[in-house]
């Protein structure tokens, strides 16, 4: 077994890409995710690999679709504004079902905000990220094991269901060092017949587009694409369960709101109050079942977020709002601390006896 280094979440990400067989990498600097950027600008050289800093995040995200286009697996990387600027990019790729590995390592907003972690890319990333009708697989680490681990998990989804996968993480997952295993996958073979690889006289050409001047054509595209959309949602969504098999009070959060709230909630459970944790990893497809099992025994629900409220609409939403979900949460760079989700617990805990 390979051994544990200190790594910062950014180059973990960066180092489990090229374990992932990822040899083309386009970026632009941008607080907090330069490292991943810095980083590939040092290995991918050495290992016959392509690092371009692109002129701007618009022409990064083409030179993904260009590269995604010959099937080989391509990423990029970038924080908040950065991620907006890529919308246009992600939604052709999305309109030619290619796979690829995008990293957004959020900060404050809106506009340029501040340097300082968020998770108000929650909207964004879920709800497409672009015109059209589409979806990204959208992966949620919580530590640098997992900035490692579902960045690698990410280039096989994508690969496995032609589709975008967005690794989504605050600031403070990018920055922080913590010891991280990096391993190699077993590798897996997918096949890509419609990659632009060249003929060589024995197939018809392949073409990679978008466009769709006959409505009929385009609908019965989408209509496809969506259909592969709920093979995802059956098989791919995932969640970590915490304390909640007796919960009457259930905390749903993720990335660095997770590993406060689990603070909170073994406190809160040395005061004799039954509340667990649901951790969603995957935020698209979000994982509905987990939280509606959830709600045929707790009481009472809490969505700890660093942003104004996201991802609450779809907690409500995986359960119908048969309990009542109130919302924790800091803004602007600002991180809720394990008092503060505590304080919610028990406002909520006072609640169930009144």
């Amino acid at each position: 077994m390979a051994e544990k280094v200190l790594m910062k979440g950014n180059e973990a990400i960066a180092e489990a890409a090229i374990l992932a067989g990822c040899r083309h990498y386009f970026g632009y600097p941008i607080t907090p995710q330069t490292e991943v950027a810095a980083y590939m600008a040092k290995r991918m050289p050495k290992i016959g690999g392509t690092f371009l800093q692109a002129e701007s995040e618009l022409a990064a995200i083409n030179m993904v679709i260009g590269v995604a286009s010959t099937g080989k697996r391509a990423m990029t990387s970038s924080s908040s504004p950065g991620i907006s600027l890529k919308c246009e990019g992600l939604s052709y790729l999305a309109g030619c079902d290619l796979p690829a590995l995008v990293v957004n390592v959020e900060r404050g907003g809106p506009g340029l905000g501040g340097i300082q972690p968020s998770q108000s890319d929650y909207f964004q990333a879920t709800r497409g990220s672009g015109h059209g009708d589409f979806h990204m697989i959208v992966l949620a680490p919580a530590s640098v094991q997992e900035m490692a681990a579902l960045t690698m998990k990410g280039f096989d989804l994508a690969d496995k269901y032609r589709m975008t996968s967005m690794i989504l993480a605050d600031g403070t997952m990018g920055q922080m060092m913590e010891p991280v295993v990096l391993e190699a996958p077993e590798p897996v073979v997918y096949e890509k017949p419609w990659a632009l690889t060249g003929t060589d006289g024995k197939r018809p050409h392949n073409i990679v587009n978008s466009l769709y001047l006959v409505p009929e054509d385009l609908e019965r595209t989408n209509f496809a694409r969506y259909e592969r959309y709920r093979t995802v949602e059956e098989n791919e969504a995932a969640a970590e369960s915490f304390m909640t098999e007796d919960a009457d009070i259930v905390v749903v959060a993720f990335g660095i709101a997770a590993r406060v709230s689990k603070n909170a909630i073994l406190a809160a459970r040395e005061k004799g109050i039954r509340v667990g944790l649901i951790r969603p990893i995957t935020l698209w497809p979000f994982p509905k079942a987990v939280i509606a099992g959830a709600a045929s025994h707790a009481k009472r629900f809490i969505s700890v977020e660093l942003s104004m409220g996201q991802m609450i609409e779809d907690v409500r939403l995986a359960m119908d709002c048969a309990r009542p979900v109130t919302l924790v949460n800091r803004a602007g760079g600002m991180i809720p601390s394990p008092d503060e989700v505590l304080a919610a617990i028990e406002t909520a805990q006072g609640g169930l006896k009144a």
